[in-house]
């Protein structure tokens, strides 16, 4: 059962934004370490929301499927 109002595009939008507000993102004003971990995790999340935004969707029988290209640039265009 597909819901028409469903759009994949949608979601990978928003992980487009969600990467753009990460590297937005000031520094709260803390030092040393815990500092050194919220750099870190500031790191995984835009990693981790650009990918998504660069993911293509395809949708069959109701599954969802996010495919990204992890390959080279220079490999990528080979395929």
């Amino acid at each position: 059962m597909e819901n028409q109002d469903f759009n994949p595009q949608d979601i990978i939008e928003r992980f487009r934004l969600r990467a753009q507000a990460v590297r937005e993102r000031t520094m709260p004003p803390v030092e040393g370490p815990e500092r050194q971990m919220i750099r870190k995790q500031m790191q995984l999340d835009y990693q981790d929301f650009a990918m998504l935004s660069d993911a293509m969707w395809h949708l069959e029988d109701g599954i969802l499927t996010l495919s990204i290209d992890l390959r080279p640039p220079e490999d990528a265009k080979e395929k």
